[in-house]
């Protein structure tokens, strides 16, 4: 309700604390929002809290009145009858008021303020104590030929405590004046006052007609419930009625924090648009489908099709016959060949970068590199739902595509991953199996050759300790070669099952690195962008909250 009228409930004002709070609150959201924010509602919010910020800084009861209005309305008139002599210049000529002109009721020093508000013309009224900490302005005519008093009138309305909206009988229903002056008051009805100037001018019952007339017109501009007041200079009448109205408002001494309060409010309000109800939950965005395409650009199938290949010459190096273990030697090691033998390099995390720069794994494809644009840009269209289209604009821009930047930290991480495990023990095994079935070939074998020398030379015979049908030497010659082959078949078999789960390892690694990188380059820029805006949406909040 209205802080102006006596004897009704009204809404209560916010205090000095509570405007400087919300004001900090309304600064937050347009340091946080920034260029994300409607660029005309974040000019009028960052005017709204400078305002406040000054004014409340302003010590002193002072009530700050507007008198404005359309040319020849008579304001300057009713400014005059109000102060109880001729203090501003009225007249018929356009324009006739080019500068506020401040009239002063009380003792308390008002130059800081009078100051800040931009009025050089002063006038202090003696008597009416009723009225004392008014401070009454006869502005610029609304509608003047010349854009800077219309810009004047508009630069002190924005500063005052209370309006006071003078019109006359022939202007009252003007359009111009309501869709550009008045419709732009609603969100302060509750300061407003509104006056039907030049009353005299009307006979009969055409005064009751014309202020209800302007009071629907009132309401239909946003502004119900508006008592209009119809007064006269020439004949006194309501002169006092608005100086009733004008004491009420200087005795609750509160008209400059409901204004200040109201224009926190809208302003807020006109900001709310620029910011969503909520934000998306980002914790597992960077699961999915992003990380499978980042995987194959990396070359993740490439690298674990290398660790798989790997394992499987390593363990034929390990199990297979020792007479022949030597030809994995002239083999290309896959993970050397791609330059991510650590082992081999004998480096550490910190110096991966450094000793071996980028590794050797195939370019992304152009398919998989478009995968990994698919899938950033799905990624920022889920995290912008339900945002203003310049925040789901920042937070796609945020979801960057696949880049250098990307495509190098991809391929440090896996320069980082160890793709490697400890040795089985089942390698151990089978390799001192194997080495125990080759020393049995070789005694075998020297055992029948010592034979048939010994036979070619006509030596005694060698006894052979035979083993059924079969003497001793070929039992381990045969045996010996034979059980190689087994172990070396053996070892082939557990070395494929070994391979395919050193090679998941090894995916699973390398999947978690990716991981990291993704949440690190492309999920972490989308989840500031949301949390700059939750901290701009609570802060618009915070400055709205009634």
């Amino acid at each position: 309700m209205s802080p102006l009228l006596p004897g009704r409930s009204k809404a209560r004002a916010l205090s000095v604390e509570e405007l400087r709070d919300r004001s900090a609150s309304l600064r937050e959201a347009l340091d946080e929002g920034g260029d994300l924010l409607d660029p005309t509602a974040s000019a009028r919010a960052r005017e709204v809290s400078d305002k406040v910020d000054e004014r409340t800084r302003l010590v002193g009861g002072r009530t700050v009145v507007a008198l404005a209005g359309a040319t020849g309305s008579g304001k300057s008139s009713l400014f005059n009858a109000l102060v109880g002599e001729e203090v501003a210049q009225a007249g018929m000529r356009r324009p006739t008021t080019s500068t506020p002109t401040a009239a002063v009721w009380g003792e308390e020093p008002v130059g800081d303020l009078l100051d800040w508000l931009g009025v050089g013309r002063r006038h202090t009224v003696q008597g009416r104590d009723d009225l004392e900490g008014l401070v009454l302005l006869d502005l610029p005519d609304f509608d003047s030929r010349e854009s800077a008093n219309r810009e004047e009138a508009r630069r002190v309305l924005e500063l005052v405590d209370v309006f006071v909206w003078v019109t006359d009988p022939q202007k009252y229903a003007d359009a111009v004046l309501h869709d550009e002056y008045v419709a732009v008051l609603r969100e302060y009805g509750a300061v407003t006052i509104v006056v039907l100037n030049q009353a005299d001018r009307l006979r009969g019952d055409g005064v009751a007609r014309v202020t209800a007339d302007l009071a629907r017109l009132l309401e239909r501009d946003g502004i119900p419930g508006s008592k209009v007041i119809a007064t006269s200079t020439r004949t006194g009448e309501g002169i006092d009625a608005l100086g009733e109205r004008l004491h009420v408002a200087v005795a609750a001494a509160d008209a400059s924090r409901h204004r200040l309060g109201l224009d926190l409010a809208d302003s807020a309000r006109r900001l709310a648009p620029s910011v969503g109800e909520r934000e998306v939950e980002v914790d597992r965005l960077g699961s999915g489908e992003l990380v499978d395409a980042l995987a194959r650009a990396a070359g993740v199938p490439t690298v674990v099709a290398a660790v798989e290949r790997d394992y499987l010459m390593q363990s034929a190096a390990r199990t297979g016959w020792p007479l022949t273990r030597w030809v994995q030697g002239l083999r290309a090691a896959p993970l050397k060949r791609l330059r991510l033998d650590r082992a081999e390099a004998g480096i550490t995390d910190a110096d991966v970068r450094a000793v071996l720069g980028r590794s050797s794994i195939p370019p992304p494809t152009r398919s998989a590199r478009a995968a990994v644009d698919l899938a950033a840009r799905r990624l920022g269209e889920h995290a912008g739902q339900g945002l203003p289209t310049r925040w789901a604009d920042a937070v796609a821009d945020a979801a960057a595509p696949y880049d250098e930047r990307l495509a190098d930290e991809l391929d440090q991480s896996v320069l980082r991953t160890s793709l490697r495990g400890r040795d089985p023990l089942w390698w151990g095994l089978l390799g001192a199996l194997q080495l125990l079935l080759a020393a049995a070939a070789v005694v075998g074998l020297l055992w029948l050759v010592v034979i048939a020398v010994a036979g070619w030379l006509q030596l005694p015979e060698l006894p052979t300790y035979d083993i059924g049908p079969f003497a001793t030497p070929f039992v381990l010659l045969v045996g010996g070669l034979l059980g190689g082959l087994l172990v070396a078949g053996l070892g082939r078999v557990m070395a494929r099952a070994g391979a395919r789960r050193r090679g998941a390892a090894a995916d699973k690694r390398l999947r978690e690195a990716i991981r990291e990188v993704a949440d690190r380059v492309v999920v972490e820029p989308v989840r500031a962008v949301l949390a700059r805006h939750r901290r701009a949406r609570e802060a618009v909040a915070r400055a709205h909250a009634r």
